[in-house]
């Protein structure tokens, strides 16, 4: 058993999924860490938190829509208040969806701003003063369309772009304070093929960033 001075600090993970959400939930709980996993689908979570709770792993699952601002933040306080202090926030949240420059349906702009931007900003202010001993991890998840843009995934492009610019200022803003603030640029297809883009692969990395020492902090880690 642990002992309660040396246990690890919860992981929340914001956006889990089929892919690289459940393998970072994974990998955080094979590393020691109480899990908390945000995302909307309730009966995927509670699937997700059965399969790994019949390891042993202290996972839960919590109903959350990133689009909605106070949703986000009541789901927060809840996996702090029942998983305790947090030493790592993953957020891993987007939206895959066609769309254009032009025309198109506002409200879905709308929602994949929110998604994309505040609310990384509302996850990010919420686990900050909750951080155990006030130091940890802020890691999000970006994506080659920041790089490259895309006319077929406009909303996502310009989302991801602007999460990039947030995750660098975020990690100025916090240098010197013990917590470390960066995106994961991954600029393939997640589970295409390629191993190093493997979710369990993908997952791994962000568990090392969270270890990383403090010397080679960056704001973004490239993942090609």
């Amino acid at each position: 058993m642990t002992d309660k001075n040396t246990a690890l600090g919860t992981a929340i993970i914001v956006g889990v999924g089929p892919g690289i959400g459940i393998a970072l939930a994974r990998t955080f709980a094979d590393a020691g860490h109480p899990v908390a996993m945000l995302a909307r689908d309730r009966a995927k979570l509670d699937t997700y938190a059965a399969e790994l709770a019949s390891t042993g792993q202290n996972v839960r699952g919590y109903a959350a829509d990133a689009a909605d601002p106070d949703n986000l933040r009541a789901a927060l306080r809840s996996a702090i208040t029942e998983l305790g202090a947090p030493d790592v926030l993953v957020y891993n949240v987007g939206v895959l969806r066609r769309d254009s420059p032009v025309g198109g349906d506002d409200q879905d702009w709308v929602d994949n701003a929110a998604i994309n931007v505040l609310g990384a900003r509302i996850a990010a202010n919420a686990v900050l003063p909750e951080l155990r001993d006030g130091r940890g991890s802020l890691l999000f998840t970006g994506g080659g369309y920041a790089l490259h843009p895309s006319r077929e995934f406009a909303s996502l492009s310009v989302g991801k772009a602007a999460l990039r610019g947030y995750v660098h200022v975020l990690h100025d803003q916090l240098a010197g304070t013990g917590v470390h603030a960066t995106s994961v640029t991954i600029t393939s297809d997640i589970g295409g093929g390629n191993a190093r883009f493997d979710p369990a692969v993908l997952a791994q990395a962000y568990l090392e960033l969270h270890h990383q020492p403090e010397t080679e902090w960056q704001h973004e880690l490239m993942r090609y």
